[in-house]
């Protein structure tokens, strides 16, 4: 038999990102708060500790920070046609695990989304007619748009501590930021870190190629700083130790650094770790969320009541749980009816490998996560699309993140594999070579998305997710037009060669190799219950006190990282529950 706990008034799933963020502002609302992790508990002085932190074999190779998937994990496959099969080792994607998720080993690529990303449906039907959009592709508007959410861009910067430049402040286009933007109330909290070696020459070569280069904004402190929570940051030092690890700077943003410190004193808040959520539990009617089932570090069943359940795990982790929970309609791609499990989507990738004349010295064991120059003319919509016969783009960026000796150092292209010729390539690649990447959109198709496997269970005996999915030719294309648009950056480097890499037609997506983290969809928000899970707040359409967080809702995926438009719908999803909501709790804030 359960445990059964005391009623609170929310219950908040997972502990990362919008965990720390739904949890801070609804105790300020006075509201009794228990948040369940199903890891460990994890904070900077114990985890991210110099120099033990700095420990690429622990954390890079061996993934120390990362979710054990021998208990949990999910099936992948290509097409319906195919069985799933499990995926055993961290390649294409990395899953976070305890306090903070990936929030605590992210890089810090802190990004706003261009305003025509939140309106692609209407933006393309608009500009090209509704025959543009091709067959099978599930192209839909995020029910928000980049006005509604730009307060919340905003103060989520302010409270990472962005370093970055504005280049559209209220309508005026402003020197050395980024002029396609959409315009921001109020600058950086920061100004950008220091330019490196690499990007300079980036940024020169994009000028001459015609493109309009900027510094992102990242969320690595380029200076001390002091959020609106009152917590502290110190700068960054380039140590290269961002992704996969803890910062011991405290100058990396994350749950730990921002928010943490001033939530975990509140007697109205309660983080509950190694508490694994199993369900959401549901009265007789099925329409309202009485709180969640969750196994406990000594295996045992607790049920915590609740008021407001929300889910703020991991977008494939937030699909699951709604579909183990039989909340919602699950998705069905031969009918192309229900909404939970649509509209996977993924990152597509590629890239130069620039090597320039001996005597250049890069150091590139000097990064930071977020710091990069980027240019967003052959992102989105920013760019005429009528001709070229495909939708979405991709940002184009030099990131020098750090120059670890195992998985970050390269040979000079050509070298031996092993043995003397390739440590001489090594020594010879590691100060003369730098990389430039273009991290493209994918679009949603009714054939990409996600189910209960029929087959595997995880360690609670419960159904694996089961992923399907595969790259599509609107997104070859668009790979293949910005790879030869971004080409002329290399040829303007001055190189004494270069190596593009971009995927052909008819190659499958490769889960073996690091591609990105950054998956959405499942669990979408939109204006139309028939395809979408959660309306504009992120409040269930079939279960008014229930609310999902996170990159399950978006209905498509960008180009840019995801953290930067996760974090401003959960302060806009906050705001609504805190001045809307609450006054008419058990109601819908969307009529339909």
């Amino acid at each position: 038999m359960a445990i059964k706990k005391e009623k609170v008034d929310v219950v908040l799933v997972g502990f990362g990102w919008t965990g720390a963020i739904l949890g801070q502002e609804l105790t300020e609302e006075g509201l009794k708060v228990v948040a369940l992790e199903r890891g460990k508990f994890q904070d900077t002085p114990t985890d991210a500790e110099y120099p033990k932190v700095l420990d690429e074999l622990a954390y890079s190779v061996r993934g120390k920070m990362f979710q054990d998937l021998s208990k949990e994990t999910v099936t992948i496959r290509h097409s319906m046609a195919e069985t799933a099969v499990p995926y055993r080792q961290h390649g294409s994607f990395l899953l976070g695990d305890g306090v903070g998720g990936a929030g605590f080993h992210w890089n810090g690529m802190h990004y706003r989304n261009l305003p025509e990303e939140l309106v692609m449906r209407t933006r393309h039907v608009e500009r090209y007619g509704k025959d543009f959009i091709p067959e099978g592709m599930q192209l839909q508007d995020h029910g928000v748009t980049y006005d509604d959410l730009e307060p919340h861009y905003d103060f989520f910067e302010k409270v990472c501590g962005t370093s970055g430049k504005a280049g559209n402040l209220n309508g005026r286009i402003m020197p050395g930021g980024n002029p396609l933007e959409g315009a921001r109330t109020d600058e950086f909290p920061l100004p950008p870190l220091q330019q490196t070696y690499a990007q300079s020459i980036f940024e020169k070569a994009a000028r001459e190629a015609g493109y309009h280069p900027y510094p992102a904004g990242a969320s690595n402190a380029s200076a001390a700083y002091t959020n609106p929570y009152g917590v502290r940051l110190g700068p960054c030092n380039f140590c290269g130790f961002c992704e996969n690890y803890g910062c011991f700077m405290y100058s990396k943003a994350s749950p730990q650094t921002t928010i943490m410190p001033v939530l975990l004193k509140k007697d109205n808040f309660e983080l509950r770790t190694n508490s694994h959520v199993v369900r959401v539990n549901k009265d007789a009617s099925g329409k309202m969320a009485t709180g969640v089932t969750y196994i406990d570090a000594q295996g045992r069943e607790v049920e915590q009541p609740a008021d407001m359940v929300i889910l703020c795990a991991f977008q494939l982790h937030n699909v699951r749980l709604m579909l183990l929970s039989g909340i919602g309609k699950p998705y069905d791609p031969v009918a192309n009816e229900g909404v939970i499990g649509r509209n996977l989507a993924y990152q597509m990738n590629g890239g130069f490998r620039i090597v320039m004349p001996k005597g250049n010295y890069f150091n590139p064991f000097e990064g930071t996560g977020g710091g990069a120059w980027s240019f967003d003319d052959l992102n989105a919509d920013q760019f005429d699309h009528s001709q070229l016969g495909f939708i979405g783009g991709a940002v184009v960026r030099q990131a020098t993140t750090g120059g670890r000796p195992i998985k970050q150092a390269q040979p000079i292209p050509g070298s031996p594999s092993w043995g003397s010729g390739w440590k001489a390539g090594m020594i010879d690649g590691y100060q003369r070579t730098f990389g430039f990447g273009m991290s493209g959109s994918v679009m949603a198709y009714r054939d990409a998305y996600m189910s209960l496997d029929p087959t595997y269970k995880d360690a609670y005996g419960q159904p694996l997710l089961r992923m399907t999915f595969d790259w599509h030719d609107n997104e070859y294309k668009m790979l293949d037009y910005v790879g030869k648009q971004a080409e002329k950056v290399a040829q303007a480097m001055g190189a004494e060669k270069y190596i593009k890499s971009v995927r052909k037609p008819g190659s499958h997506w490769d889960t073996r190799v690091y591609q990105s983290t950054h998956l959405t969809g499942g669990v979408t928000m939109g204006a139309d219950p028939r395809e979408s899970a959660v309306n504009r707040y992120l409040q269930s359409w079939d279960m008014p006190n229930l609310f999902v967080m996170g990159a399950s809702a978006f209905p498509y995926n960008m180009g840019y990282n995801p953290t930067g438009l996760v974090g401003a719908l959960a302060y806009w999803s906050a705001k609504a529950i805190r001045e809307q909501y609450l006054k008419n709790q058990g109601r819908p804030l969307v009529q339909v």
